[in-house]
């Protein structure tokens, strides 16, 4: 029997709450020092409530960008990444759970050794493989182009390793009947694998848009061109500026603006997320 101890819930309370300030008052510092003037944040003492450069600010950023950095607007860098973030995640996906089924459902030879050399590539991450893949990268002419961006990073090993787990707990009565009913591979992969895996497909989603979205050492690496600088890129370069003092009031407006999109993304998919994480029902 639980006791009602109208006390412990004040106290969890109160906690709860004290952690939601802690992550979020970082947050309003960056939101408040976007909407002043560039000179209130170089006194020594950070303003806490909104100043009167809010439009201004995000105009400047979004419009024209800043000139100390090359002027390239923050609306085309978040366009990039928005690109890059949407193919990675898309790219991923796709071919995770294709691969992964294929090794479910599929007897060919050397089923499990082709797994099991997908899953070693864990132990290979961008950084490892980083100079031989530029230099595919630059032989195929993709530099400074969306699939140089994105088509070296839609392998996922850790992808195919959680749709192979999910498929194997699917009945394997469920895969008889729509044999007996006349369902080929297709149709058994598109009108019931893939319904089943919604909630998987979301809770990745969302990890991998966020993982394309926050890239920086790739994108440094493949890109000359402003025009494709991705919204991290175009930060780094607007604090680390030559010669001058940054501009701190539009940097925060463009912190704010590059944190906007994985926001979005996880709360309009926070229920499918959630369930797939909890796996509530498989």
């Amino acid at each position: 029997m639980v006791e009602n101890r109208p006390w412990m819930a004040w106290i969890t309370h109160l906690v709860l709450l004290c952690g939601v300030l802690l992550v979020a008052f970082p947050l309003w510092v960056a939101f408040v020092a976007s909407t002043h003037a560039g000179g209130d944040l170089l006194s020594g003492v950070t303003p806490l409530l909104p100043g009167d450069r809010l439009f201004e600010n995000y105009r400047t950023v979004l419009g024209s960008g800043l000139s100390a950095s090359g002027g390239v607007p923050v609306g085309l860098m978040m366009w990039n990444s928005l690109v890059m973030a949407l193919s990675i995640a898309v790219g991923k996906i796709a071919i995770s759970i294709i691969s992964a089924y294929a090794i479910v459902y599929f007897r060919f030879p050397f089923r499990m050794l082709c797994f099991w050399l997908i899953f070693v590539t864990l132990m290979l991450p961008v950084e490892v493989r980083i100079l031989p893949t530029f230099e595919v990268v630059s032989d195929l002419g993709m530099l400074n182009s969306y699939a140089g961006l994105s088509v070296p990073l839609i392998a996922s090993a850790t992808a195919t390793f959680l749709f192979r787990q999910f498929f194997l707990t699917v009945p394997d009565e469920l895969t008889e009947a729509a044999r007996v009913d006349g369902a080929g591979p297709l149709r058994f992969f598109l009108d019931i694998l893939l319904p089943l895996s919604r909630t998987n497909v979301a809770a990745l989603f969302v990890i991998l848009f966020i993982y394309g979205w926050v890239q920086y050492l790739w994108p440094l690496l493949v890109t000359t061109d402003e025009s494709f600088y991705t919204i991290v890129m175009g930060i780094q370069r607007m604090v680390t500026v030559a010669d001058a003092e940054p501009q701190w009031h539009l940097v925060m407006a463009t912190a704010v603006l590059a944190m906007l999109p994985p926001v979005a993304v996880v709360v309009l998919m926070q229920g499918l997320f959630v369930k797939g994480l909890v796996e509530t029902e498989k």
